[in-house]
């Protein structure tokens, strides 16, 4: 039955123009409808008349339901009072979030400074590998042998000894990747390697023992600043409103009086 928004309790009746339908006299505003409307279009939704009628019917729904709840006076128990309390307090955080990221705007200069270390982090070399992931070093020593004598085996025998379900079933095939998101060992030897060469020794790492082709390598693609921006926009405005929020919860006075451990799990009937 829940809906993201409904009409408000401001006192403040909508005029015939701004009703998009009335329910047992009661109006549902043109406002409510269009703020749903404009979540789900966020949500990848088209706006349509069938979309429209559907969210008016729901607010219908929605909202009769609410007035037989309110004849039980089911608004007036203290767990209902405390949901409102709690889903006002997150609908004015929500607000104040919005309101504090429209009137602090970000530069472009702060903009670019962010981009350049985030180029900073993402330069270097990427490769693509192959691997064949085993239990025991023999083994690996065995699968080397074998990568000696015909090197165009690696494919199958990724199939068939491969503990890595990931790249087993494509032959041991990793993409491409930043060695500094493998673990360090792994990172290591695949930026030894020549392209179109293997391993002669088993790489050990935490998952076991590594036999690995490095297939290619090339500079790290960097996007253009214009079209990871919006991206940016977002990642400074989270930074500026994490910092803003630390700021606030470091001056306010905060007394935990009742215990955090969980409630002991009620007994069903």
């Amino acid at each position: 039955l829940g809906l993201s928004a409904c009409n408000s309790k401001t006192g403040i009746t909508p005029t015939a123009g701004d009703i998009a339908a009335t329910v047992t006299g009661t109006p549902i505003s043109k406002d409510s409808v269009d703020q749903i409307v404009g979540q789900r279009i966020a949500m990848g939704q088209a706006d349509s008349t069938e979309t429209r009628k559907a969210i008016i019917n729901q607010l219908a729904m929605q909202m009769l339901v609410s007035q037989e709840a309110i004849k039980k006076n089911l608004d007036k128990t203290p767990e209902v009072i405390n949901q409102i309390k709690l889903t006002q307090q997150s609908i004015l955080a929500n607000a104040f979030v919005q309101d504090y990221t429209k009137n602090n705007p970000v530069s472009d200069d702060i903009l670019k400074a962010e981009y350049d270390k985030v180029k900073a982090q993402m330069s270097g070399t990427e490769y693509k590998a192959r691997h064949i992931l085993v239990d025991k070093e023999a083994e690996a020593k065995s699968i080397i042998a074998k990568l000696k004598k015909n090197a165009k085996l690696f494919d199958s025998l990724a199939k068939q000894y491969s503990k890595d379900p990931g790249s087993k079933d494509k032959g041991g095939d990793l993409g491409w990747f930043d060695p500094r998101g493998m673990v360090p060992e792994f990172g290591a030897a695949v930026a030894k390697l020549e392209k179109g060469k293997f391993t002669l020794e088993p790489v050990k790492t935490q998952f076991g023992y590594h036999v690995i082709l490095l297939e290619d390598s090339r500079t790290k693609q960097i996007p253009a600043f214009e079209q990871v921006k919006p991206q940016l926009v977002k990642r400074v405005q989270d930074q500026n409103m994490k910092k803003l929020i630390d700021d606030m919860m470091a001056k306010a006075k905060i007394e935990i009086t009742a215990s955090p451990a969980a409630a002991p799990a009620k007994k069903s009937e």
